[in-house]
């Protein structure tokens, strides 16, 4: 049993034992908790400022706006490499939060520039989380590449806590610019680090035969997804959790701190970081194997337990059983998600999985639709209506799923539903 133990906390930390990873963890670490800060802080600005709820969801959906962009993010990765665009992009946020900082301690920060920042973030960043697992993927070994995943992931979840708490009470400590200053320097840091990464191996011929391939490489994509239901439901899945579940702690929360609970920065952060606590915690139970789900039956049932608990947090006025409920749908999140992972990777075959990814990562545009339909209901019904809303559609979407395809998604011995 001792032996047994050590050998898979041995086994947890091999990914360390590669130089790229050493470098690539703790820049990932920076530049998702700078991420987190930085949401929270242009949130509350916004809304402070504006006193407008379309604006401040208008602002953070543009933190998605590149994501339709990936795949081709994904063509300058094989053109250039995934360090150099990493460490392209970790250098631009860097300059952005830097310019943001200097406009605000000046006294100069007008709306107008957070937008354009957020803009130009939003062009950028959906292309960081897939560049890192690019990153990983090319330089790490196959039987340690999972456990690198994982931790790949901790280190994102982590930073959500980590920066929850200190974006928004950094803001009431020591105000708007100092914190928007330590954002900075993380993003140098993050800069900094990936400078160490392993740079790509040299590669000839393909690339432009990959550029001008692209939009027929995803109309396979999309064909192959659609004939099969085990993929074609977790892709559902994945667009329905950035549609309903995801705006409500990833957009709306500055407004419910301030508009429903009549709190500042601080209680902005305790309710992030309720929501990211209850998410690390489900992530490590599933990544450590501490409990072995089904995947496809996980993804429905996790998703259909996060959708309850939004639709409940919207109707309470219980700043308890709203903490309480951000907890347990961070846990419902992380059951939700790698089951999700799970099913598409299982499904797909080896020369199929770069396009299937990438439709993956498409489905994350559901998160801006979600942020901007929000906006004016919130402003029209209140909170409570748009809540009751979003959940009622999802719950009944993710019905429909588990109905539709049954066969592939909630029969035990369905592929997607394996425990191995």
């Amino acid at each position: 049993m001792g032996v047994e133990g050590s050998s898979v906390g041995a086994s947890a930390l091999a990914p360390f034992a590669v130089r790229s990873f050493r470098f690539q963890w703790p820049a990932d670490l920076a530049t998702s908790w700078a991420f987190e800060m930085e949401a929270l802080i242009l949130g509350w600005y916004v809304l402070s400022t504006t006193g407008s709820v379309e604006q401040m969801v208008a602002v953070a959906s543009l933190i998605w706006l590149g994501t339709l962009l990936s795949p081709f993010f994904g063509l300058a990765g094989d053109r250039f490499g995934a360090r150099t665009l990493l460490c392209a992009t970790r250098g631009a946020y860097a300059l952005c939060a830097a310019t943001l900082a200097t406009l605000t301690l000046s006294g100069l920060l007008e709306t107008w520039h957070v937008f354009l920042i957020a803009t130009i973030n939003g062009l950028l960043r959906p292309s960081d989380t897939a560049m890192r697992y690019v990153m990983v993927g090319q330089t790490i070994r196959p039987e340690i590449l999972m456990g690198a995943i994982g931790l790949t992931r901790t280190s994102a979840d982590t930073a959500r806590v980590a920066g929850a708490l200190t974006g928004t009470g950094g803001v009431a400590l020591v105000g708007m610019g100092p914190a928007y200053a330590a954002v900075a320097t993380l993003y140098v840091a993050s800069f900094l680090l990936s400078l160490g990464l392993a740079p790509p191996r040299a590669r000839q011929g393909a690339v432009a035969a990959r550029a001008r391939e692209v939009f027929s490489g995803l109309k396979q994509g999309v064909i192959y997804v659609w004939r099969k239901p085990d993929l074609l439901g977790a892709l559902c899945m994945a667009f329905l959790i950035n549609l309903f579940a995801f705006p409500f702690t990833l957009g709306l929360l500055p407004y419910v701190a301030k508009e429903v609970f009549h709190m500042g920065q601080s209680g902005l952060g305790w309710l992030a970081a309720a929501a990211a606590i209850g998410a690390l915690i489900g992530s490590l139970a599933v990544s450590a194997r501490m409990v072995r789900p089904r995947a496809a039956r996980a993804m429905l049932w996790a998703g259909a337990a996060w959708f309850a608990a939004v639709l409940l947090f919207g109707q309470t006025r219980s700043l308890p059983v709203a903490l309480a409920l951000l907890f347990f749908s961070g846990m419902a999140q992380g059951f939700c998600i790698p089951p999700i992972e799970a099913v598409l990777l299982r499904g797909t075959s080896e020369e199929m999985r770069g396009r299937v990814m990438g439709l993956r990562v498409l489905a994350v545009w559901g998160l801006p639709l979600g942020l901007l339909a929000s906006g004016p209901v919130i402003a029209h019904f209140g909170f409570p209506a748009m809540a009751l809303l979003y959940g009622c559609l999802a719950l009944a979407a993710t019905l429909a799923i588990g109905y539709g395809w049954r066969g592939a998604l909630w029969h035990r011995a369905a592929p997607a539903n394996s425990r191995a």
